[in-house]
């Protein structure tokens, strides 16, 4: 496939449709643009080969004219010297120089025609490569992007996984044991203090108790004597 046709294809293909398509648009994209440079630097290539015919065909011509120029002057000092015959040498040697004047200027004209159509091309297709180069920088950063949400889906996936889990939960249970032991044991130690206090107090009344009877006695003995 020639470097022209090349940019052909790649000017009037639609980015956004291809990429659609692909299975994978990052190595698509990459591909394109790989394609797209390696066809700039051909193009560049033709387009100075170009140039470089255009200036040799201008230092063509201008010898070309100097031919030319030459033989008008020969043909001029024939005529003055009489010699019709040397005259019409020299003028159909300068028709044959005037002629490939003008061929040269046909091959101006068309480098000149090439050049220029070469430059457009250059220009066209650096913008779609700005472009491509836009999309790859996209896609790029998109793919890290989704790399990145998947590392971390499959970070909370391994968190959420069954032995994750049942070492959570063992933990958790473990906490919970210890808070019902903890509960079990606060009521347990206000059962004892009840417990002692209602001793102290039976105690009390006891010894009330006893010292009424004591003092009961003493006034009937009393009374008696």
């Amino acid at each position: 496939m020639g470097v022209f046709t090349r940019f052909k294809d790649i000017v009037s293909s639609n980015l956004n449709s291809l990429l659609d398509r692909a299975e994978d648009p990052e190595k698509l994209i990459r591909l394109m643009v790989q394609e797209m440079e390696e066809t700039l630097v051909e193009l560049k290539s033709s387009c100075a080969k170009f140039m470089a015919d255009r200036k040799n065909l201008e230092r063509e011509f201008e010898g070309v004219r100097e031919s030319a120029t030459k033989w008008t002057m020969r043909a001029e000092l024939a005529v003055d010297k009489g010699r019709d015959d040397l005259a019409r040498e020299a003028l159909a040697e300068k028709a044959v120089w005037q002629r490939r004047l003008e061929s040269l200027d046909e091959e101006a004209a068309h480098l000149d025609a090439l050049v220029e159509q070469a430059r457009d091309d250059i220009a066209r297709l650096e913008d779609k490569l700005a472009s491509a180069r836009e999309k790859q920088r996209l896609l790029v950063q998109r793919h890290a992007r989704a790399t990145e949400r998947k590392r971390a889906g499959h970070t909370l996936t391994r968190a959420e996984s069954g032995d994750a889990m049942l070492r959570f939960d063992k933990f958790e249970s473990r906490i919970e044991r210890l808070e019902a032991e903890a509960e079990l044991a606060a009521p347990a130690r206000r059962t004892n203090l009840e417990d002692e206090f209602v001793l102290l107090e039976k105690e009390d009344g006891i010894e009330a108790e006893l010292a009424r009877m004591k003092q009961a006695a003493q006034n009937k003995d009393s009374g008696e004597r």
